[in-house]
């Protein structure tokens, strides 16, 4: 990924997202551009407006970290926008955020056994590991019951943004679709801004732009967010609706790898289908059917 662009790209971006009136700054007549002028955002800033002209226009490579931190300010940057910004000046100058020296990205390799053993060893809520890639790499029993919409029966790694962007399925398992994809594809914006060498996320941004159209427009707004924590809805083929709380836990001997488990708040309903998705999963593994259809052979 060109990183001049990248930049030029995700100011302009923000910039247009923050009017005059939210800057304190008076709207004033014949104004041409949405949100603010580069002008106003170098006074807000502290800068010369020729200066942040250059940052715009890519040239990042030296900001100081209190230039930066003043532009964010004056962008009115959340949390996760301003790591993105220094990220993109990190590979600007040459530096991943790792602190690590650059190095050419490698396939992942197998999986360590004891991380699948604490993986399997949460029980009673849906637990998984997921790398920079959006590739699920490890599940438990019951989150191997819970992906079953995903994960299918090819020999293919599971990938949360293909399943999102290209399968069909997605939109019933998803209920808040656009919500989904609009988070998937700004926490990949902010992965590929970490590393913008990682040719995996190269290789996958490129497939999803070329087959779809929705994930095209998403990225070219330039959005960033972290996953965190939180609450989502899904539809279950076998269950039914699930409303699940999130954690995202990072996994410091594997960086870039995240463990995310998904629970039910104890004695709602959703606790207790997920206790039947549990159930349902022991006996039959991941060959899943709706209890209202008949399997195969009864056909």
């Amino acid at each position: 990924m060109d990183n001049r662009s990248e930049v030029r790209e995700f100011l302009m971006s923000r910039r247009a997202k923050v009017s005059p009136a939210q800057a304190g700054l008076p709207a004033g007549p014949n104004r041409r551009v949405d949100g603010l002028r580069r002008a106003e955002v170098a006074i807000l800033a502290g800068v010369s407006v020729e200066y942040y002209a250059k940052l715009e226009r890519g040239a990042i490579a030296g900001a100081s970290a209190a230039v930066l931190d003043a532009v964010a300010g004056a962008l009115q940057l959340d949390e996760t926008e301003r790591a993105h910004l220094l990220d993109l000046a990190r590979a600007a100058d040459g530096i991943p955020a790792s602190g690590r020296h650059r190095r050419r990205a490698s396939k992942p390799g197998p999986l360590r056994p004891s991380l699948q053993w604490a993986v399997e060893a949460v029980g009673v809520g849906v637990a998984f590991v997921r790398n920079t890639r959006q590739d699920i790499l490890a599940t438990n029993e019951l989150g191997r019951a819970f992906y079953s919409p995903l994960i299918g029966d090819g020999g293919r790694t599971p990938n949360l943004a293909r399943f999102q962007f290209l399968d069909p399925a997605s939109r019933d398992f998803y209920p808040d679709w656009d919500r989904f994809a609009e988070m998937c594809v700004a926490i990949m914006r902010a992965e590929a801004g970490r590393d913008p060498h990682d040719k995996g996320i190269q290789d996958l941004v490129g497939e999803l732009s070329t087959r779809s159209d929705v994930f095209r427009r998403l990225w070219g707004a330039h959005d960033v967010r972290s996953h965190g924590a939180g609450t989502k809805r899904f539809q279950h083929p076998v269950v039914g609706e699930l409303t699940l709380a999130y954690e995202e836990l990072a996994i410091t001997a594997e960086p870039g790898n995240v463990l995310v488990i998904y629970t039910a708040e104890p004695g709602s309903p959703s606790a207790e289908r997920l206790a039947l998705l549990a159930s349902w999963s022991a006996p039959r593994g991941t060959d899943l059917v709706p209890a209202d259809t008949p399997s195969d052979d009864a056909r």
